[in-house]
């Protein structure tokens, strides 16, 4: 979208909220339950519409995008106040769970569904809370200091506050090893050798949580053989992909959530790769119960016979807080005006333009590639003159700062086998094939600037 198109948009949206509040008590107050879906297709549009298709919509919830989410200013927690945002939300979930083909039980016509969170720390910690509950309804509340949860060394930290919100004992967070001979996936040997032990101590292992696109590296572990060992297990299975996930609905990355069948939740966030504005965190579970069970309540004042009769979904129960904005009106923006093709084409072009980069790493003898490259994120490292890990360590952290200080672009590190490594990344909007050569050019000056001086 350039500038006149923004242009010629933002008009028409400002005319549309505008007529939206002229015309309100031309609105039904009350909606009936499922009326949205009536009036939409069943699955995401491959081909871009147009603004004015969107807004011609019968619906009052044809708003789209943050524009009209904060005009009308909907504050969403029970159908009742707001079946558009509700029904909206579950639709869109909807497709885009078809768009990554997950199994129909992720589905809201089923046992399970979808919900937007803030994050992806707030989704690990609500599906940590609803297995946690789950098995303490079977075992009993006492047992709460025996329950032990898993992850790799390479797993996000949300999964360690999510643990210290549930009461989960410190030493019960088994954060297990990784290294360059797994590409830092989780083994599933040392998962199953973990599990045996804790069982063996009267532990009770509840809860795993794998990564596709690690934040460090973008390590895949291996969910089919985790999914395995945790439904044997009776464990909880979640799989984040926050960042990784918007790339699975190209059907040549799809292959790295084989294996989401055995997941009990899988999460993704829209606002890191899938050109929705922050925040915007889907998750879908197969047990929506299990959320609600463990996160409902039912004051008087909320209470109402669409609710109380389970005709309809009340998102206040899948979530911490109460209140949610009309979050789905971005993702519902962003699927129809782009489509599925030129959402794949944006995700490939990003990817393609990483492959780039990592071919240059390469041709210079200087660097080295330091893990794998599964997407659009390059681990690589600047090689010392001479063969030591601390000499490498600080001239990387050297070249870090170098690049950073000059304004031209913006590098990150981790720490990989103790290594030092940096990592560039493709994923705005307006990056292209130039700004790529560019950065390489200004990390070769300054590699070539600092192995002057050492």
């Amino acid at each position: 979208m350039d500038a006149e198109q923004l242009r010629e948009y933002a008009h028409k949206m400002v005319d549309f909220i505008a007529d939206y509040y002229k015309n309100i008590e031309n609105f039904p107050v009350l909606s009936q339950p499922g009326y949205l879906r009536e009036l939409l297709p069943d699955s995401a549009p491959a081909k871009p519409e147009s603004l004015q298709d969107v807004l011609d919509g019968k619906s009052v919830a044809g708003f789209l995008g943050e524009m009209l989410s904060a005009g009308i200013n909907m504050v969403g927690f029970s159908w009742i106040t707001s079946p558009a945002a509700t029904e909206l939300e579950m639709i869109v979930l909807d497709w885009l769970a078809k768009a990554l083909k997950l199994p129909d039980e992720f589905l809201s016509t089923g046992q399970g569904g979808g919900v937007i969170q803030g994050t992806a720390s707030e989704a690990v910690l609500v599906v940590l809370l609803a297995a946690r509950d789950k098995v303490l309804r079977r075992v009993g509340k006492d047992a709460l200091g025996k329950l032990v949860a898993y992850s790799s060394d390479q797993t996000h930290s949300a999964l360690q506050k999510a643990c210290k919100i549930g009461g989960i004992h410190p030493e019960n967070c088994r954060v297990l090893k990784t290294d360059s001979s797994t590409e830092y996936a989780l083994s599933p040997e040392s998962l199953s050798e973990a599990i045996s032990r804790d069982i063996a101590s009267g532990l009770i292992p509840f809860f795993l949580c794998a990564t596709v696109g690690t934040t460090s590296s973008t390590a895949v572990d291996p969910l089919s053989a985790l999914g395995k060992i945790s439904s044997s297990n009776g464990l909880w299975f979640h799989i984040d992909a926050a960042y990784a996930g918007s790339a699975c609905i190209c059907p040549e990355f799809c292959h790295y959530i084989d294996g989401v069948e055995e997941a009990s939740s899988f999460n993704m966030n829209a606002h890191k790769w899938f050109l929705t504005n922050f925040d915007c965190s889907a998750l879908w579970v197969k047990e929506r119960n299990a959320l609600i069970e463990s996160l409902s309540t039912n004051p008087e004042f909320l209470k109402n016979k669409a609710s109380q009769g389970n005709m309809v979904v009340d998102y206040k129960d899948w979530q911490i807080p109460l209140g949610r904005r009309f979050r789905s009106l971005k993702l519902w923006m962003v699927l129809r005006l782009y489509g599925l093709e030129n959402l794949q084409a944006y995700i490939r072009n990003h990817i393609e333009l990483a492959k780039k980069f990592e071919e240059l790493v390469k041709l210079d003898p200087r660097f080295e590639v330091a893990a794998p490259r599964n997407f659009s994120l390059v681990c690589f490292r600047l090689l010392p003159t001479e063969n030591n890990v601390e000499c490498a360590n600080r001239l990387n952290r050297e070249l870090l700062d170098a690049v950073n200080s000059t304004g031209k672009l913006f590098i990150s590190h981790t720490v990989l086998s103790n290594k030092y490594v940096l990592r560039f990344a493709v994923g705005a909007p307006l990056t292209e094939e130039r700004h790529v050569f560019a950065a390489w050019k200004t990390l070769q000056e300054k590699a070539s600037a600092l192995l002057r001086k050492s």
